[in-house]
């Protein structure tokens, strides 16, 4: 018999609330009162035995990806993978790694198709899927710890941007970390993408044999985990202000070259209340360049 997930609605009775296991979903539509229905319904259907179906497959997804083909059977067990198959070959990444986005953005998809949407969400631990119909936008906060969530800047995504997705990683997140970023969030195509990335570029913020850095093997801490023996951050201690500069600017210079390769839409790293944006500005064209095709970026800003 399939296991039932938890559904149940918040406070403001507008907000779905899918629960089970470590997956936890914040679920919000906006249109027809039937079609909000019917998009609900759907998700409630899918997210049913998702579970079941990811733990299926799970000695393979924490399997090391592979550039040359997936052998993953599940819609999202694949989307997973493809999210984080570009990476694979300049560092150690598994599926695992894009797991929240890519839940995320399959009960948007089930819901979309469900009903006729002017704006939704899917947010599954801080990692968001977005849907947004012509005109629509969504007001993004940023924030410099997860575990001691501060508002400090946000960014606006309209319907004519190509992100559709953010993720957020950090040491101080629900998974492990090989860097000492406190929180690095991604906007990016989709969720699972921002997933992915966000993984590689919070890893990226580090000191690599600082004194002041605690590391342990990740299966000492957690037996099963996709990252063997691998050393991930458990505490950081006092950090010089060139320390700290240092460790940003390694992960500013990764967060560079994935938005230049088209990965990412943008990027705020924070460490230790300092924070770095890697991001373009909207640009308006020129008189020679209007008619042409742009790809619009994203101006994060300070709160």
């Amino acid at each position: 018999m399939m296991r039932r997930p938890q559904i149940g609605w918040l406070a403001d009775g507008r907000r779905l609330h899918l629960q089970d296991g470590p997956i936890d979903l914040i679920v919000e539509a906006h249109g027809s009162v039937a079609d909000v229905r019917a998009s609900y319904e759907a998700a409630i259907r899918r997210f049913t035995g998702l579970l079941d179906e990811l733990c299926a497959e799970l000695p393979d997804l924490r399997r090391p990806a592979q550039a040359d083909g997936c052998f993953l059977q599940g819609n999202v067990a694949r989307r997973m993978h493809d999210a984080v198959a570009p990476f694979c070959a300049e560092t150690f990444i598994t599926p695992m790694a894009a797991v929240a986005g890519a839940v995320a953005e399959e009960i948007l998809g089930v819901m979309v198709e469900s009903g006729k949407l002017t704006r939704a969400y899917v947010n599954n631990g801080g990692d968001i899927a977005l849907h947004l119909s012509h005109g629509e936008q969504f007001t993004v906060g940023l924030v410099d710890r997860p575990d001691m969530p501060s508002l400090i800047g946000t960014t606006r995504i309209g319907a004519d941007d190509p992100a559709r997705g953010l993720a957020t990683s950090g040491w101080r997140g629900r998974s492990f970390s090989l860097g000492i970023a406190d929180a690095v969030t991604i906007l990016a195509a989709t969720a699972s993408r921002a997933d992915a990335a966000a993984t590689v570029i919070a890893n990226a913020v580090d000191l690599p044999g600082h004194p002041k850095i605690l590391r342990a093997p990740a299966n000492e801490l957690q037996p099963d985990t996709d990252l063997g023996a691998r050393l991930v951050t458990r505490e950081v201690g006092i950090l010089s202000q060139t320390a700290i500069t240092n460790a940003l600017e390694a992960g500013v210079c990764k967060a560079r070259t994935l938005l230049a390769a088209g990965r990412i839409e943008g990027a705020s790293l924070h460490l230790r209340g300092e924070t770095r944006v890697v991001a373009l500005k909207d640009i308006v064209p020129s008189a020679s360049e209007r008619g042409g095709s742009q790809k619009r970026r994203y101006e994060m800003v300070n709160a």
